[in-house]
């Protein structure tokens, strides 16, 4: 089934693109709108590579971290099962609908980029859940229980969001497969699984290797 919404949208740039429903195959039953696996990888014009380095297509592939955290939160519930969760940099929503599947309170899905925003409210109607969105993670309001987070430590910059996450809320959680050497107190690595982007992005074996880390509910913030 194509995504005509969205499929609009990746036309503007990439002119035979499309976003079609994508079954995860991870044991999960979750369907996204993703990029359609035969997308466009040529190069592309200088306005169009412009453009796209401008507004990045992120929510239009479900990243390998998302893949796994996904996975990861359906196996063990217990983590956001009656619980308040925010799912910081939601992409297309992947993690947020797990969250939603294992029986949480409510999951806030957050993300800055408008079409992200679009993309996840389309996914969980996809599967049948409901999110609540939110464009501003300083704007979310009342207490947090955890915080879920994959595939946003691409960039370094972004790093200093860790200890914010720990301020912010009981019990964190994050998979990644860009840091290596990652050193973090108080979070500690609780898992290691491989993942693939979707669809394939053909990456090294490195950027399969997702890793999960928790923040200890309790532990004390380095100074």
């Amino acid at each position: 089934m194509i995504n005509t919404r969205l499929t609009d949208i990746v036309l503007e740039i990439l002119p035979t693109a499309r976003i079609e429903t994508l079954d995860l195959g991870n044991g999960t039953d979750i369907q996204l709108y993703l990029m359609n696996e035969d997308y466009p990888q040529g190069k592309l014009p200088q306005e169009a590579a412009l453009k796209l380095m401008e507004q990045p297509y992120y929510w239009a592939f479900c990243w390998a971290s998302g893949l796994v955290l996904s996975r990861y939160i359906l196996d063990h519930p217990e983590l956001v099962r009656a619980k308040r969760v925010v799912d910081f940099g939601c992409g297309s929503g992947v993690v947020a609908i797990a969250a939603a599947r294992a029986g949480a309170a409510e999951v806030v899905a957050c993300d800055i980029d408008p079409v992200a925003q679009l993309a996840t409210r389309e996914n969980a109607a996809l599967n049948q859940v409901e999110l609540t969105i939110s464009d501003d993670f300083d704007n979310i309001q009342g207490h947090v229980d955890i915080i879920i987070v994959a595939d946003v430590l691409y960039d370094r910059e972004n790093l200093p969001w860790l200890r914010r996450f720990v301020e912010r809320a009981d019990d964190v959680l994050i998979a990644d497969s860009r840091v290596k050497n990652f050193d973090f107190p108080p979070y500690q690595q609780i898992d290691r699984r491989e993942g693939c982007t979707m669809p394939d992005l053909d990456e090294s074996a490195e950027f399969r290797d997702v890793r999960i880390y928790r923040a200890n509910p309790g532990a004390k913030i380095p100074v």
